[in-house]
């Protein structure tokens, strides 16, 4: 899988995974290929249902939230599919170990460089606060105050974090890594690296309309080709074609804020800025003043809301996946089937 600027190359580098699912002497069962469908059918319902109707509400913080959720669900499904296999870990090939370790400790690490951006944009509330709170004030010098907190609220909600950067970094790694490994002589082995595959697809790509949304910047925003012959595959590409068309739509457009709800705080602070610099009489513009001031507040107020729902589900899906590697750890010490290689990226 490549973006689209990038050279061509053959989707599947080591050969068709679908080819891989059926070869002599391996046919999926009945059972198999029911607990494989129910799967992706789940996803392929999920990825509708992050599709929204109005482009408006594509990259709001309740669309993030709904984005996150169902990566929760999804990753969860997957836990319940080893369940359901009756796969013990034991039966496990060490390559898919080695998957599934690599791509948790990097998600671990995506999910703490998203932690600390929700937490810096927080931050940001606070000086937005104290211009609301000013600006109650009868004191004198409360347009002072008021404009030497926009300032730096301009100033931090700007800054860049370096956490973010990292996540580039690894989101460039998993997409490089999205191919099957090859399965042998194990039908349920298949079914569970075709679901993986699934899962791995729709969590790179969240996390990079994540990672995309809270650097202001397309540079990163992944393009993912999915082969037809999944179920999902074409809800896949309507969500990931609408998503990333809106983003940059709007950076096309000259915005800089892509997140809604910042766009609209963003919007009544430079309404307010100039009322609250000039000093100018108030009694002339009293009402649109007013109706400003009452406009910064609803922004605020949503934002923090917004902000506040989406860092526990955050929270959220980095529990899941580090329980899930946890258990995975423990099983393979109980088993004595902890590699060198393993204890690397444990």
């Amino acid at each position: 899988m490549s973006r689209p600027q990038e050279p061509h190359q053959p989707f599947f580098p080591f050969g068709n995974p679908f080819r891989m699912l059926s070869p002599k002497g391996s046919h999926l069962s009945k059972k198999l290929l029911l607990q494989l469908n129910t799967f992706e059918e789940n996803l392929a319902e999920r990825l509708r249902n992050l599709n929204p109707k109005d482009k408006n509400d594509i990259l709001s913080l309740s669309w993030m939230k709904s984005a996150m959720e169902s990566l929760c669900n999804t990753h969860n499904d997957i836990k319940d599919l080893i369940f359901e296999l009756e796969l013990p870990v034991s039966d496990w090939d060490e390559k898919w170990i080695d998957v599934y370790l690599d791509i948790s400790v990097n998600l671990l690490d995506i999910c703490i460089a998203f932690s600390s951006e929700l937490s810096r944009l927080n931050q940001g509330n606070l000086l937005l606060q104290c211009v609301l709170h000013n600006l109650e004030s009868a004191s004198s010098n409360v347009f002072i105050r008021a404009s030497s907190s926009l300032d730096s609220w301009r100033q931090h909600i700007n800054a860049k974090n370096p956490r973010l950067e990292n996540c580039f970094t690894i989101l460039d790694k998993l997409e490089a890594s999205l191919d099957l490994p090859k399965v042998k002589n194990s039908a349920k082995g298949k079914v569970l690296m075709r679901a993986m595959y699934g899962v791995k697809v729709q969590t790179v790509f969240i996390c990079s309309v994540f990672a995309a949304a809270f650097s202001g910047s397309e540079r990163k925003l992944l393009h993912l080709r999915v082969s037809e012959k999944y179920k999902w595959a074409q809800d896949f590409t309507d969500l990931q074609g609408n998503i990333n068309g809106e983003i940059r739509n709007i950076f096309s457009s000259g915005g800089v804020k892509v997140l809604k709800e910042l766009e609209v705080v963003d919007t009544s602070v430079k309404k307010l800025y100039p009322m609250i610099q000039e000093g100018v009489d108030l009694v002339e513009v009293e009402e649109a003043f007013q109706n400003s001031v009452s406009d910064l507040g609803r922004g605020t107020e949503k934002l923090m809301q917004g902000l506040d729902l989406l860092s526990k589900e955050v929270d959220g899906f980095f529990q899941i996946v580090l329980t899930g590697r946890d258990t995975l750890l423990g099983n393979l010490r109980s088993n004595g089937a902890l590699s060198d290689t393993m204890l690397d990226v444990a």
